[in-house]
């Protein structure tokens, strides 16, 4: 089991790097943007917010590509993992094509939003200039899932943090036009967005292309032609990925909308405590994504026993994090929520949101564990309807009712989330303990 856990561990270190880096560039954009000025800071919110279910979108739909690759590596079929990678990325192309397309529709009604008129000077340029964006992201996206499918967690670790480096640096230069820079606030946060991510799908695409590990890869690439058949397969696993991450954002979104209607200070309070739990999601996710790789492959050569290792350790490893951060989150939740905001009032909402949150922390451990389980094996069909029951028919209903039937406020409309993940997480152990059942 040792080896287990260390390899799982190795895999998961450099995605969990990455997503630390993400973070940070979130804050350092706030920040940044917010020193400028109030109402840049206003529009910037509102699209980032309006961008956030395409982007989880077009990153679920890209998940879909790891366990295939991660297969294919187990089984030393490297060359047709390389084939594999042309079509995935003309099918995420497709796909995240078609998302680009309906959010170009509806930059045509921005005015009808509810925004304030203002603002909608500001809104625009930067709401194009994101939207051309994602159309380097989905090249990323695919051509990470590619490398961390291979093993090779370090590749995008080491593009993702240099270009979250590049794209502050960028900020600090274009929003407020230091030395020779034009200072063009909001407008030079969205271009340093845009070179940052052009940045990283050209490096990526360069390592892919060019460096000795990945030549066996391009033979493959190059020799391979676009069949409908492999966009097809590739678009069966993808795809219920891709819902099942939108269903269970758009549950988020729906619980923040709730909040909102209780007041300014419960929204905010939500908001905080909210932005503090995704420093665990971000270590549950890594090493659930690690978790994956090492099934994916123990899938592709057919060792079940190897597999039932790997998940056990996976589990494990995500259960640990869970006492640890609740450990953090019960010892110093007080100081984090005064590192985001100074208002008293706004302080005591979130600090009676720590026990939901302590709760909240397992059931999103177990739902990511297992939800990645089922994606090494392939398994993802289930997983869409689990979370379409789970988030949208269970968990925002659980919250409305607990927040203002039984009128617990905001604690109930938090509550929700915890009851839509367990909900789920019954049923992802469910349908990954059937998969093992059937191999025993």
């Amino acid at each position: 089991m040792k080896s287990h856990y260390l390899q799982t561990l190795k895999l998961g270190f450099p995605i969990a790097i990455g997503q630390i880096g993400v973070i940070i560039l979130s804050f350092a954009d706030t920040m940044m943007v917010g020193q400028y000025n109030t109402p840049s800071l206003a529009a910037a919110s509102f699209v980032n917010n309006f961008f956030n279910l395409i982007t989880f979108l077009i990153m679920g739909y890209s998940y879909g590509l790891t366990p295939l690759i991660s297969s294919l590596y187990g089984q030393q079929k490297l060359q047709e993992a390389g084939a594999t990678l042309k079509n995935a990325l003309v099918a995420n192309g497709i796909y995240g094509g078609l998302l680009v397309g309906i959010m170009g529709f509806l930059y045509f009604f921005l005015n009808c939003m509810g925004q304030p008129a203002d603002l909608l000077p500001l809104i625009r340029p930067y709401y194009l200039i994101i939207l051309f964006s994602m159309l380097f992201v989905i090249v990323f996206n695919t051509l990470r899932q590619f490398t961390d499918g291979t093993t090779d967690t370090k590749a995008g670790m080491w593009i993702l943090v240099s270009g979250n480096l590049l794209n502050i640096l960028g900020n600090w230069l274009l929003i407020f036009g230091v030395g020779p820079f034009p200072e063009w606030g909001l407008i030079g946060a969205g271009a340093s967005t845009l070179i940052s991510r052009i940045y990283m799908a050209v490096a990526l695409a360069g390592v892919i292309m060019y460096t000795k590990r990945y030549a066996i890869y391009r033979t493959g690439y190059r020799a391979q032609r676009i069949l409908f058949k492999e966009l097809k397969s590739i678009n069966a696993i993808s795809l219920p990925v891709s819902l099942q991450m939108g269903m269970e954002t758009f549950a988020f979104t729906g619980s923040a909308f709730m909040a909102g209607w209780l007041g300014e200070i419960p929204l905010a309070a939500y908001q905080v405590i909210m932005t503090i739990s995704t420093l665990g999601f971000l270590f549950y996710y890594s090493f659930a994504a690690g978790m994956s790789i090492r099934i994916a492959t123990f899938h592709g050569t057919g060792d079940w026993v190897q597999l039932r290792m790997a998940a056990r350790a996976g589990r494990n490893i995500l259960l640990g994090l869970v006492v640890v951060a609740n450990f953090v989150f019960f010892f110093f939740t007080e100081p984090l929520v005064h590192f985001f905001t100074p208002d008293a009032k706004v302080t005591v909402a979130a600090m009676s949101l720590l026990i939901p949150l302590m709760v909240y922390q397992l059931g999103d451990a177990v739902q990511i564990c297992y939800a990645n389980a089922l994606r090494g094996t392939g398994n993802v069909m289930a997983m869409m309807g689990v979370a379409g029951v789970s988030y949208l028919l269970i968990g925002l209903p659980a919250g409305y009712a607990m927040g203002f039937w039984l009128d617990w406020g905001i604690q109930g409309v938090f509550l929700g989330l915890p009851v839509g993940l367990f909900t789920a997480s019954f049923f992802f152990v469910y349908l990954f303990a059937k998969i093992l059942k059937k191999q025993a």
